[in-house]
């Protein structure tokens, strides 16, 4: 009889996971309820006082001058472009691999994206290939730390300082995140961040921004943020623009949001520590098994803050050439949640090379662009086969090391059968990950 629960055999998880998944205790939950009613019941939802509150005590957290609260990392993210003086023809670099908020806004800037190819064990974008993608248009580098992963920043501020262009960090997926002992989206010119409920560090929807560089965050205040345009601006030609948001938008942060950030903020640091020392548990019951690949730096002083999106790495070739598919459907069938790959690569999606979004005749991806810089398919060929070489694995909020081990016991024993998977594998599908989400649409 097999052991693997996909042919019978018994399964792998059998208790209760208790509150290994809980993102909060129910003082903390009692506590956050709180903090939105006192909102409701002063009616301030569309106020800025507690938004501008949070705003501080994060930017302090990270040791910046300023932050800027948003109604969704989106618009963040947007703004920090607009901020960076992002405009008409200028180019933006940015990995395929990542959600399409770190870069598709450009386009309402009449901006430009040209991707760049990841590392294949960071998923995080491979310096060289930013370099080989200057040209005098560039105007800044979009970093992302992918699934809670610190991109090599040594790397990037020297490329962007020999260049003399912007950076700014897409810190949506790695809040509290530690670089060398430094956290993630300090290095940059401007950071943005996802603040929506999926995060690590959730608001329920919202993004906030942070910068050290005074007209960056006048010029980010000024793109959309309505009723923050009345004064306390430095630069003479912004002051100019008084009274209006100049992008015509109106993002601010809702402050029931706010709320919830600022009772969260005061918690996420002892959650951080309880996520990282559960996740490293989790990995060191599979170290050394072969066709299993940790995401996570060994080195000392590299964390992955909340570890959104928590991914593994699969190597096929140490397993006979076993298909991610088949994986990922013998753990589920041990219990466990998992499926195949990440987003998919942006570079390959008709907004990014066919459509005319605006009505100007011609795809948007070079409407606005001197030439042809589209990304054409077989050009970047880590990000187009890195879905068959990903998995998801569960995230653990609290250190709960006996209901741990049943869940990474369900990933060795399929590993340590997979000779029982290979004669029924079907393979994998033409498409795997997801537009939108990480996982098959």
């Amino acid at each position: 009889m097999s052991e693997l629960a996909i042919f019978d055999g018994p399964k792998a998880v059998q208790s209760d996971p208790g509150d290994a998944f809980n993102r909060f205790p129910s003082e903390v939950k009692e506590e956050i309820k709180e903090a939105v009613l006192d909102v409701l019941d002063e009616w301030s939802m569309s106020g800025i006082n507690i938004t501008k509150e949070f705003e501080q005590k994060f930017a302090d957290w990270h040791g910046k001058e300023y932050g800027l609260g948003f109604n969704n990392g989106t618009s963040a993210v947007r703004a920090a472009m607009f901020a960076a003086g992002i405009g008409k023809e200028d180019e933006i670099i940015c990995p395929s691999i990542t959600f399409w908020a770190s870069c598709l806004q450009v386009y309402s800037l009449r901006g430009n994206v040209v991707f760049c190819d990841i590392e294949p064990d960071t998923l995080c974008l491979d310096p060289e290939d930013v370099e080989r993608k200057i040209t005098d248009r560039t105007k800044a580098i979009m970093v992302v730390h992918y699934a809670g992963m610190p991109a090599d920043m040594d790397a990037i501020m020297d490329i962007a300082k020999r260049h003399d262009i912007k950076v700014i960090e897409d810190v949506s997926h790695s809040h509290g995140a530690l670089y060398k002992g430094q956290m993630v989206g300090t290095f940059g010119d401007v950071s943005a961040f996802s603040l929506m409920s999926g995060k690590s560090f959730a608001t329920g929807e919202g993004g906030v921004l942070i910068t050290d560089n005074r007209e960056i965050y006048e010029r980010a205040m000024a793109f959309g943020l309505y009723a923050r345009h009345r004064g306390n601006f430095e630069n003479d030609y912004i002051k100019e623009g008084l009274g209006l948001p100049w992008g015509g938008f109106k993002n601010r942060m809702h402050q029931m949001s706010s709320a919830v950030a600022l009772v969260q903020l005061d918690y996420y640091p002892e959650q951080i520590e309880k996520i990282e020392k559960s996740m490293n548990f989790f990995w060191d019951q599979l170290e050394g098994l072969p066709g299993l690949g940790d995401h996570r730096r060994p080195e000392e002083g590299y964390t992955k803050g909340g570890w959104y999106a928590a991914r593994g790495l699969y190597r096929p070739e140490e397993l006979e050439g076993l298909s991610i598919t088949r994986l990922c459907q013998a753990v589920r069938a041990e219990g466990v949640s998992t499926s195949p790959g990440v987003n998919k690569a942006l570079h390959l999606h008709p907004i990014f090379n066919s459509i005319d979004v605006y009505n100007e005749g011609e795809p948007t991806a070079i409407a606005n662009a001197a030439e042809d810089i589209r990304t054409p398919e077989g050009s970047l060929p880590v990000s187009e086969g890195i879905q068959e070489r990903t998995f998801s694995i569960p995230l653990f909020y609290n250190y709960r090391p006996e209901v741990i081990k049943e869940y990474a016991k369900a990933f060795r024993k399929v590993v340590e059968n997979y000779k029982e998977l290979l004669d029924d594998d079907p393979g994998n599908p033409d498409t795997l990950g997801g537009w939108s989400t990480f996982f098959r649409e």
